[in-house]
């Protein structure tokens, strides 16, 4: 049995579970090129450790994430390490052999919503919410969400999701099968724990294979991946879209 990696400051371990949190190092609940580093160097890590059997993915008290960080977008300077460091966590995360669990409480927005549908089972607030404003920045979507998502939402729950770019309340979500239970007048990170024991208490080949064959083929979504991210950044080179990037930028400052 291997050891428990060194846990970063934004994780801990208890009873064979991983808890990450899903922010940046400075404490904002984006995802900068850092904090794709580390998400991609933590799973790297945690799915060679026998001794982590789930990770659960939390965000910041009253918020999962609130997407990228536009800074990034709009400095063509980073777009090259930015664009390997995306890749690498969303392919890591696309072959991460063990389950995942997504703990919301707030906004899940952008990225911060995408990576969701990559997680075995996602568990909410009542009061959290779910938005992927691609389309409207002039982008595509990430993260291989382009097959992940028909295939969790049916075509027409999909293409409404992220053409139109509504806003999600919890129960809509969990309607559409985003989500997969709902936590009213309680602690989320509870009842994600508690599942979390389940499945750590499973016997790992049996629950690790069914998993596998549940999931299917994972080539098929990092080819997916690189795709969406080649379209993302010729997306970054175009000057209108740069435009109406720095035009929220400016309205969300």
């Amino acid at each position: 049995m291997e050891t428990v990696m060194n846990i970063p400051a934004q994780t801990e371990f208890r009873n064979h579970t991983l808890i990450v949190t899903v922010s940046s190092d400075d404490g904002r609940p984006v995802l900068d090129r850092r904090a794709y580093e580390s998400l991609a160097r933590t799973f790297h890590e945690a799915a060679v450790d026998d001794e982590i059997r789930v990770v659960v993915l939390r965000g910041l008290a009253g918020c999962f994430c609130l997407g990228g960080d536009f800074s990034e977008f709009l400095d063509a300077t980073k777009h090259q390490r930015l664009i390997a460091a995306v890749t690498d966590m969303f392919r890591t995360l696309a072959t991460f052999p063990k389950p995942v669990l997504a703990c919301v409480d707030g906004d899940a927005v952008g990225v911060g919503c995408t990576i969701l549908f990559h997680c075995d089972m996602v568990i909410a607030s009542d009061e959290s919410t779910f938005r992927v404003p691609f389309v409207d920045f002039g982008l595509v979507p990430d993260a291989a969400t382009s097959i992940l998502a028909p295939r969790k939402l049916g075509y027409a729950g999909a293409f409404r999701f992220f053409c139109l770019g509504d806003t999600l309340r919890a129960e809509d979500a969990k309607a559409l099968g985003l989500v997969t239970e709902i936590v009213a007048g309680g602690s989320v990170e509870e009842a994600v724990l508690g599942r979390a024991r389940q499945l750590a208490k499973k016997p790992v080949a049996a629950l690790l294979q069914t998993r596998d064959l549940l999931r299917g083929d994972t080539g098929v979504l990092c080819d997916r991946i690189d795709q969406e991210i080649s379209l993302f950044q010729q997306a970054l080179q175009d000057d209108v879209t740069l435009k109406r990037l720095q035009r929220i930028a400016r309205l969300a400052a």
